[in-house]
């Protein structure tokens, strides 16, 4: 494992989502920052999701106080850009796409499209990197802004022959509808009808829109989408923005989005966010966090600590440690057994969870049928030992340690369940509700004590006395991977698991610079 000098920092893009009719529009052009400003006094917390207050101040005040980012304005970002040679690359930006179609103004209103957004989003992308000689741009987008970036980096920049590498370093959505919007109700009919009259223009979340905006001119059929086209997939080779750079922030709590009074939410069902259903919400094989807020409002994605902990870990972290569950084999039982993993995540001196799948959340791990998508883009049953990922978080060495600790510590706690079924019915005769069959919480320090880089870890059921008590001292975790900027050790899983995950299951760990 190599240590990471310190890099220049990149220009902060926001691109924010979808405002609706003309008085939508209006509202938001009245925003100096279009909501990226925007804090929040409540969080959910206990068993029983109680509100209780906790104070964030917004993603963009808090970039301002954690990384130094300016906000440069004085008056209008354009005149800024217009009466200055050179800008510090460390500085925040918003795409003020919606101001051309507001009516505030005076004079007439410029009807939206989604294409036009994106290439006046590559216009300011190309303005910042000649002002501030930053070589890329970082691309922070909620809901349909991702939307926008898509188009730019999968449409706009190939059809002029640019690679989007050379101009987005690093894409992170909130909550954006990767896959369209779909309703749990009206048996695709609430689909069509949208699509087909466009109301307020929300024909954008639909198949045929988006495969017109994310679909290079020369790969268009003129026919529309492929029967095995997917708005979710951002296909990859040369040319193509790598998947690898883009981290998806996918909400789980719907019933607190608050839009039309709750019936959107109840409409697209309660495997959503409120607005976005989950699985529509990512890009396979990109990075992604799962975490208990709505779309917007009080419990919102944008104004939440746990969505700006996962944002600014992407931006600036350099460590990528991920967790895969490797070598396990589930017991061979006959009749209707589903097995389930439940993951949390938390990194020490933080007050939320970072990521979070759970049964109760609409969003447990599969262990048997469908296999997991890995961060990769491959399967669970790619490999020998048949893994299945678990978590992927992104630390940060220069981030503050308590008492000055060389490691950084996260938890990463697992719970597996298992229903019987019959016909699909839940069978309860031996069921106990919310028991898992194993629940462990495995202890991780990543980083380097007396010059020895490393990875230590210890199952909190081995632990005597309080975990902050800790002291994962002595020899690192063998390294299994012989590349010098690489380092992977594997932890058997504790005995009680044996009879439900095998005697060779193992959490395995690789942790690999993250630039």
């Amino acid at each position: 494992m190599t240590i990471i000098p310190e890099r220049m920092k990149l220009p902060i893009v926001y691109v924010r989502g979808f405002a609706g009719d003309t008085s939508g529009i209006n509202s938001v052009v009245k925003d100096p920052f279009y909501g990226f400003n925007e804090g929040s006094t409540h969080v959910r917390i206990g068993a029983d999701n109680d509100p209780s207050f906790h104070q964030f101040e917004s993603p963009l005040l808090r970039l301002h106080l954690d990384e130094g980012y300016k906000i440069l304005v004085e008056g209008s970002q354009d005149s800024y850009l217009e009466t200055h040679e050179h800008i510090p690359p460390d500085s925040i930006w918003v795409h003020r796409f919606y101001d051309a179609s507001g009516t505030t103004w005076g004079g007439e209103d410029k009807p939206f499209r989604l294409e036009d957004a994106a290439l006046d989003l590559m216009r300011l992308i190309d303005r910042l990197r000649k002002k501030t000689s930053a070589p890329r741009v970082h691309l922070v987008a909620h809901s349909m802004g991702g939307l926008i970036c898509r188009c730019l980096v999968q449409k706009i920049l190939p059809d002029l022959g640019r690679d989007p590498n050379d101009c987005v370093d690093k894409l992170f959505t909130y909550g954006t509808p990767h896959g369209g919007i779909a309703f749990d109700i009206g048996f695709g009919l609430l689909e069509k009808v949208r699509d087909a009259v466009g109301i307020n223009g929300a024909d954008i979340f639909g198949p045929r829109r988006m495969y017109e905006y994310l679909t290079p001119k020369d790969d268009v059929d003129p026919d529309g989408p492929p029967e095995s086209w997917s708005a979710r997939e951002m296909p990859q080779g040369n040319g193509a923005f790598a998947k690898e750079r883009v981290f998806c922030l996918v909400g789980t709590n719907p019933k607190d989005y608050e839009v039309a009074m709750g019936l959107s939410a109840a409409a697209v069902g309660a495997r959503s966010d409120g607005l976005v259903q989950i699985e529509k919400a990512r890009v396979p094989g990109a990075h992604t966090a799962f975490v208990h807020r709505s779309h917007s409002g009080r419990y919102g994605l944008v104004n939440s600590e746990e969505g700006y902990q996962n944002l600014r870990r992407f931006l600036f972290g350099d460590r990528k440690v991920e967790a895969d569950l490797v070598s396990h084999q589930l017991p061979s039982e006959e009749g209707g057994v589903t097995w389930q993993a439940e993951v949390q995540l938390s990194v020490r001196g933080l007050p939320i969870v970072m990521h979070e799948r759970l049964a109760s959340h609409w969003c447990p791990i599969q262990l048997t049928g469908q296999p997991p998508d890995r961060p990769d883009g491959a399967t669970a049953d790619d490999g020998p030992d048949g893994a299945v990922p678990l978590t992927t978080v992104f630390l940060g060495s220069v981030l503050s340690r308590p008492h000055g600790s060389p490691a950084m510590r996260y938890a990463l706690h697992l719970r597996i369940l298992s229903l019987r079924e019959r016909r699909g019915i839940l069978l309860l005769g031996d069921h106990l509700e919310q028991a898992a069959d194993f629940d462990d919480i495995l202890i991780v320090d990543v980083g380097t004590r007396q010059s020895v880089p490393g990875i230590w870890a210890a199952w909190n059921s081995a632990i005597p006395g309080a975990i902050r008590d800790l002291d994962l001292s002595g020899e690192p975790l063998g390294d299994e991977d012989p590349r010098s900027h690489v380092w992977v050790a594997c932890i058997p899983l504790p005995r009680s698991a044996g009879p439900i995950l095998g005697e060779n299951a193992r959490i395995r760990l690789t942790v690999t610079p993250w630039s």
